[in-house]
């Protein structure tokens, strides 16, 4: 392997490189060495961008949980448009993903990378599936305003719903990812007895 390989913006090629094993190979055969063979260069690159191998996934984690912002505003702009169950459809597919999911286990079964995302964002629940709950509460807190949602609808409990399932759907990926007529029904049901039926 080589050792005077130079990378140019360490840090995103060594995420990079993190995030193909993690696809590849899950979460359990995500090491440093996996993650500097995977980029090409030498162990020592990791370290001497992050204090140890936990410090890196946890920016790894932060890195890629801000990525679903983007996800997160395409939704909020879609209140008002289209329909409610399309658009939460398209949400989750989006939201939950291949690397989002694949990074949910590995969130839950190191405690140390827990204890360190605790620390950066206090209160902020499990990266990921926090996104997840703040994109889709306030796209249905949205469409609530717009009429769309029934005023008296339990959006934290239609948010849990949604959230939940979504990822149990998406959570088994063999043999790929769930269709879209099985998230749409997830999502019907979900908000059948809260969204406003208009008058025909």
């Amino acid at each position: 392997m080589p050792t005077g390989v130079h990378l140019r913006d360490a840090r995103q090629q060594l995420f990079d490189a993190a995030e193909r094993v993690l696809l590849r190979d899950g979460p359990n055969a995500l090491t440093s060495r996996a993650v500097t063979d995977e980029a090409g260069c030498a162990k020592g690159v990791l370290h001497r961008h992050f204090a140890d191998f936990d410090a890196f996934l946890a920016d790894l984690v932060l890195d890629r949980a801000a990525q679903l912002e983007a996800q997160a505003t395409a939704l909020r702009d879609s209140a008002g448009t289209g329909t409610v169950a399309d658009n939460l459809t398209t949400a989750l597919t989006a939201l939950f993903g291949p690397v989002p999911v694949a990074i949910i286990p590995l969130i839950t079964f190191r405690d140390e990378l827990r204890a360190r995302l605790r620390q950066a964002t206090p209160g902020g629940g499990i990266a990921i599936l926090a996104q997840a709950t703040t994109a889709i509460s306030a796209y249905l807190t949205a469409e609530r305003d717009l009429g769309r949602i029934a005023p008296d609808a339990d959006i934290d409990s239609i948010t849990l719903s949604l959230v939940g399932g979504g990822h149990l759907l998406h959570a088994d990926r063999d043999p790929g990812p769930p269709s879209t007529a099985a998230v749409n029904n997830l999502v019907t049901a979900a908000i059948a007895n809260a969204v406003q039926r208009r008058p025909v």
